[in-house]
């Protein structure tokens, strides 16, 4: 059975293994952007001659159109050359950004240019992870895992390129107040994105910029320029340019992309292509904006609401631990050296990098399920150990180490079991892929709050309550899949369906029919 099922994966990847190595790429670009704000903040200041409590407003800026790209990202996934045309505009979008960040001498320029950034990191997110649970569905985890490893790795690869032009002295000259050493342990904390805890920060804003940040931008934009010349490559490959290819073409055409929708079954004309019948496919996504619920059970809605809730929580847990870790390590009890605490963040980056790596192997042999399980158990023990430990400075980099290996699964792991469960019909990945940035979001401010007005303590226990409502969410998720499976059981085999379908009967499409109105057809239809 394990050697079918590694045939059928090996063969999904080499009918697909162009457009599987292009969405990796795209998730690499992604990485790239994610970190790299961090380290450079302070050159970025000094290039923008503003004050530090202004320059990490570009933190929001990009973080905030991130989510809005998000959430916009499956509308340009309706067709294949939809989907691949902005994937191209946007990679190109991030290279262009990274050349004209060295320009931007204005901190409305710098935060404009770094919202556009964010918008297409937003597009990139959702695009790529819906394209890769269309094609391989029950499969994607696999390649999710992998997708998800490009993040980190480009995470990792970012500063590297940063490290040599940064600048080690105060980058604005007429100012000593700042020597090396603190300017060093400022960009550790900013690395973290803690711009809660820079409001007693003053650097001097006048004066001769000298900074070789420049460079270190001008290498990513060559860096991730391949990433969009092999989306063109991809979309030649796939004749999107050709004018006598067919521009409707839906992005699950061909045999191997092809899947079922509610009472479709996804015949094939004459040519070769599925007839306009499969065009309903990703319509779904415009019955969910159009509340069109008869066709869908509550229980198909409340999947979506409850997935997304539970990447809201991990994905801000994951924000927040990056975001504040270092603020937690140098305050009391801990007191740890600045140069020792900025390790925290690049350990956790390390652990997540290495979880969805070793992962790949792990989603052959398990189901999504039993990795999400394990992976929300992970995180709750973890947390609550370290909130134990809280003196311990060494257990603080095993719990940090754990925690990442841990949470590491569940973003990817999730977007294929919800979309399993709803044999890949809905907005799923649209509504996960929001739910997560806009917890990435929220979760940080709410922790920094927290920690300004509580204590450093309401850090691990503000990690600890996300983590338990996300673990409860996850465990209601769980029974609300198993009444939609059983609901899923009771409605007509795909024979009785097609006999539907001849009768004239329509899917989301025109009219969708909901299980009552599928049991009168079908026994009108029975002798």
């Amino acid at each position: 059975m394990k050697h079918l099922i590694n045939e059928r994966i090996c063969a999904l990847f080499r009918d697909n293994w162009q457009h599987t190595l292009t969405y990796w790429s795209v998730f690499f670009s992604f990485g790239l952007c994610v970190a790299f704000l961090g380290p450079t903040i302070l050159d970025l200041r000094c290039q923008t001659q503003s004050t530090l409590q202004e320059i990490t407003l570009v933190f929001f800026s990009q973080q905030f159109f991130l989510f809005i790209g998000s959430t916009i990202g499956g509308f340009f996934s309706k067709t294949l050359s939809c989907s691949l045309s902005a994937l191209a505009v946007s990679t190109l979008i991030i290279s262009v950004v990274f050349a004209i960040i060295p320009l931007c001498h204005q901190l409305l320029m710098l935060a404009f240019a770094l919202a556009v950034s964010g918008l297409a990191m937003g597009v990139i997110d959702t695009i790529s992870n819906l394209q890769l649970v269309k094609i391989y569905q029950k499969d994607s985890t696999i390649f999710l895992q992998a997708l998800h490893f490009f993040v980190g790795l480009g995470a990792l690869v970012s500063p590297l390129i940063a490290d040599p032009f940064l600048s080690e002295t105060n980058c604005v000259i007429g100012n000593n107040s700042a020597n090396a050493t603190s300017l060093r342990d400022l960009r550790n904390k900013l690395a973290g994105r803690h711009v809660h805890n820079v409001s007693n920060v003053h650097l001097h804003t006048d004066g001769e910029v000298t900074t070789n940040v420049s460079y270190a931008f001008w290498i990513m934009a060559l860096t991730n320029l391949p990433v969009p010349i092999a989306i063109v490559i991809l979309m030649y490959h796939e004749r999107v340019f050709s004018c006598a290819s067919d521009h409707s073409r839906r992005l699950l055409d061909g045999d191997v992309l092809a899947m079922k929708t509610w009472g479709t079954t996804g015949q094939l004309d004459d040519s070769g292509h599925q007839n306009e019948k499969t065009e309903s496919l990703l319509d779904t996504f415009n019955c969910c904006l159009l509340g069109n619920k008869h066709g869908f059970p509550l229980s198909f809605f409340g999947i979506h609401i409850l997935g997304g809730l539970v990447l809201f929580f991990s994905d801000g847990i994951v924000g927040s631990y990056t975001g504040f870790v270092y603020a937690y390590a140098v305050s009391p009890p801990m007191n740890l050296p600045h140069k020792t605490a900025g390790y925290l963040t690049c350990v956790f980056w390390a652990a997540i990098t290495v979880g969805r790596l070793s992962a790949i192997p792990l989603s052959y042999r398990c189901r999504p399920i039993r990795l999400l399980t394990v992976s929300q158990v992970g995180v709750i023990v973890t947390l609550l150990l370290l909130l134990v430990f809280s003196n311990s400075i060494v257990f603080l980099f095993i719990g940090t180490c754990c925690l990442g290996l841990f949470i590491s699964n569940i973003y990817p792991c999730m977007l294929a079991f919800t979309e399993d469960v709803l044999e890949y019909k809905g907005c799923a990945t649209t509504v996960l892929v929001t739910s997560a940035g806009m917890g990435e979001m929220l979760l940080q401010v709410l922790v920094g709050s927290a920690m300004h007005n509580r204590g450093s303590y309401s850090f691990l226990l503000s990690g600890m309550i996300f983590g338990c409502l996300g673990f409860t969410i996850y465990i209601l998720l769980f029974f609300v899949q198993q009444n939609h499976k059983s609901f899923t059981e009771a409605l007509p085999n795909n024979s009785q369906m097609e006999r539907l379908e001849e009768n004239g009967i329509k899917t989301c499409s025109g009219t969708v029919l909901n299980s009552w109105e599928i049991s009168e057809q079908k026994s009108s239809i029975d002798p």
